[in-house]
């Protein structure tokens, strides 16, 4: 059947989202080097795409590296070192392809679950906008989706961001709490959104998306896909001139660039559950939750 025509609310041609998903599947372990993926007539099927638009996306992937397309035949995963971009388990990524790739993949399972811990969610905001749309649309349809966004409290005394010349000057934390309400009131719009175009519709969708806040620091940010992959990455302070919206002017302060962090992903392995990477992924969950279910407090709209 014809392809879902580009428009302003679904800008992402259909083939770049198949990729995602597939370079997802690929780096989480689910078509291990030397396995061949489905094959077009297949994937054709899955993605309820045309021909063409299959091509295309092995052609994107074939020209990452990621896999041997020939003629004839279905491709063959490639093994990681063939890879023109980062790949694996062990290599680092930008956090916005990164996490992009992963969540296409966690969205082509039937219950969907991200944990997230950040600074104010700037990147998953702009990662969740295209598999959140393509529900909307219809071309996907997972029966849950769960949602724990643990973010830095608005009223606690953070170590960052601070200004270059005054720490005690107030305004870059005026700034960030703008920017974190900012981001949490878009995220919620989103999602009521789509609750109501479930409802619209008779899809059968499960919805928990719940918010809550730490009073510490960020110094990492973390994303957990369905319990089996962990994205990890360090925060790095950087000082950068911002203007500030109260009319104050510019400044420059010590701050962090999450959606150009780099992201160390990190999968399960379900047939050695005491490998490194397994176990990474577990404590990392471990983590997640016991401050989730302590100290956490729950994020209000007035936050």
């Amino acid at each position: 059947m014809p392809d879902e025509p580009a428009s302003p609310t679904n800008s992402r041609p259909p083939y770049l989202h198949i990729a995602d998903v597939l370079r997802g599947e690929i780096d989480d372990g689910r078509y291990p080097v030397g396995e061949r993926i489905p094959s077009q007539a297949e994937l054709e099927e899955r993605f309820d795409v045309s021909r063409p638009t299959v091509q295309r996306a092995l052609t994107e992937l074939r020209r990452e590296g990621y896999i041997d397309n020939q003629r004839g035949r279905s491709a063959e995963v490639l093994p990681r070192q063939a890879r023109g971009r980062t790949a694996g388990t062990k290599e680092p990524e930008r956090a916005l392809a990164a996490l992009a790739a992963h969540t296409a993949a966690a969205f082509e399972q039937q219950d969907v679950v991200i944990d997230t811990f950040s600074l104010t969610t700037e990147t998953l905001n702009s990662v969740l906008s295209q598999p959140l749309q393509r529900v909307m649309l219809g071309q996907l349809r997972p029966s849950s989706i769960t949602l724990r966004v643990l973010l830095p409290s608005t009223e606690a005394v953070l170590a960052f961001p601070r200004m270059v010349a005054d720490p005690d000057d107030p305004r870059p934390m005026r700034r960030l709490r703008q920017l974190i309400r900012s981001h949490v009131v878009t995220l919620r719009s989103t999602f009521d959104a789509l609750a109501a175009v479930a409802e619209e519709i008779g899809l059968d969708l499960r919805l928990d998306v719940q918010f809550r806040s730490l009073p510490a620091t960020p110094m990492f940010k973390l994303y957990l896909l369905n319990h089996d992959t962990a994205l990890h990455g360090l925060y790095r302070l950087v000082p950068r001139v911002v203007t500030f919206e109260d009319g104050s002017g510019e400044g420059e302060i010590y701050d962090v660039l999450g959606i150009s962090a780099t992201l160390f992903p990190h999968r399960r392995d379900p047939a050695d559950p005491a490998s490194p990477e397994s176990r990474f992924v577990q404590e990392t969950q471990d983590w997640f939750d016991s401050v989730w279910t302590t100290i956490a407090e729950p994020l209000t709209a007035e936050d």
